[in-house]
């Protein structure tokens, strides 16, 4: 059962209150980390431990420390849905999830996955059970299958951690502010009569959605060969007289879109002494070794109004999107001043 398919959530703009859903919500954090599905056999080793992700695709070989550790800690044969989390110490003593580390858990070589293991282990935080000593819970309300993962995951230590809940939708939009601040990415709010529903959305999240104004400093060219496939985004340090950082990038554009910005953003491209556009090359990482990563430079002149959910460092954690121009702006009033920084929360406080 570990390459069963989780459920999954359709996006609203605000937490729901309980009412508009039959039978009720509960609501738990939004965990920002990998998808797990574990399923152990009750073996007591750790080759009894599996862990399916997201894309029914195995984890299991990447975190080490887990399967070990709860081959160890479970009670009996299970099969949990949960999320595979790394934290990392900040400063004042807290803690909060982090993206990049867990990100880097991800290597083909074994040695490497091991070197990780220790450094940077992984925590699992359980959110439903699916089948518990062979007998399948899939039909169960929600309501059931979270009293039985509570009997399971009593007095259990770490890595496991069992995520919290709670009625209250007050207190729920209050998670939804503060909680970011320990690294976590919105709240879930899941119907407690509804059944297990492999691959669909029936639960509901509501992340964080933010605008800033950035610098356009590029384009790519779509796959197709036909239009901007996506638009390379700056910040400036400081007060504006600092340098301008690369912070991500915006795409999803319909055909139509594609082609008119090929002509919208003509003025603004860089050309040589010959005026032939100018290119660039973009970053690579391992999982884009083999990827175009060339793009045609713009004088950092055009100002963008995106939205986005989150920052990772000095980058926007997600692909944002394009919401409007601003010709009103001038390009170096964009500066990492204006960005909406979460109040600092720490992860333990989350967990315990």
């Amino acid at each position: 059962m570990s390459t069963i398919a989780p459920m999954l959530a359709k996006a609203v703009p605000a937490v729901p209150a309980p009412e508009s859903v039959d039978g009720g919500l509960l609501y738990e954090p939004k965990w920002d980390g990998f998808r797990g599905v574990i399923s152990y056999d009750g073996s007591g080793t750790a080759d009894g431990v599996e862990i399916g992700s997201r894309g029914s695709k195995p984890l299991t070989r990447y975190f080490p420390e887990l399967t070990e550790a709860l081959a160890r800690i479970l009670p009996g044969p299970c099969v949990l849905d949960g999320e595979i989390v790394v934290p990392i110490a900040v400063d004042g003593g807290r803690a909060k999830l982090d993206w990049e580390a867990l990100s880097q858990r991800i290597h083909p070589a074994a040695s490497r996955v091991a070197k990780l293991a220790v450094e940077t282990p992984a925590l699992f935080v359980a959110f439903d059970l699916l089948e518990r000593d062979d007998e399948s819970l899939l039909e169960r309300p929600f309501s059931a299958r979270r009293d039985a993962l509570e009997e399971l995951a009593d007095g259990l230590p770490a890595p496991f951690h069992l995520s919290r809940t709670t009625a209250d939708v007050e207190l729920a939009r209050r998670w939804l502010e503060e909680f970011e601040g320990a690294g976590l990415d919105g709240v879930v709010a899941k119907p407690l009569a509804a059944a297990y529903a492999p691959g669909k959305r029936v639960m509901l999240k509501v992340k964080h959605h933010r605008t800033a104004d950035v610098v356009v400093t590029g384009y790519r060219v779509h796959t197709s060969g036909r239009g901007v496939g996506s638009l390379l985004l700056g910040l400036y340090d400081g007060d504006g007289r600092g340098d301008l950082r690369g912070v991500g990038g915006a795409s999803a554009f319909t055909d139509k879109r594609r082609l008119e910005l090929i002509d919208e953003l003509e003025p603004y491209v860089e050309r040589d002494a010959d005026g032939q556009p100018v290119r660039g090359e973009g970053e690579r990482s391992r999982f884009s070794s083999s990827k175009d990563v060339s793009f045609v430079k713009l004088r950092p002149e055009l100002v963008a109004e995106v939205r986005y959910d989150q920052m990772e460092g000095l980058r926007f954690r997600h692909t944002v999107q394009f919401e409007r121009w601003r010709p009103d702006r001038e390009a170096r009033s964009c500066t990492f001043e204006q960005l909406d920084r979460p109040i600092a929360y720490d992860l333990g406080d989350v967990l315990d």
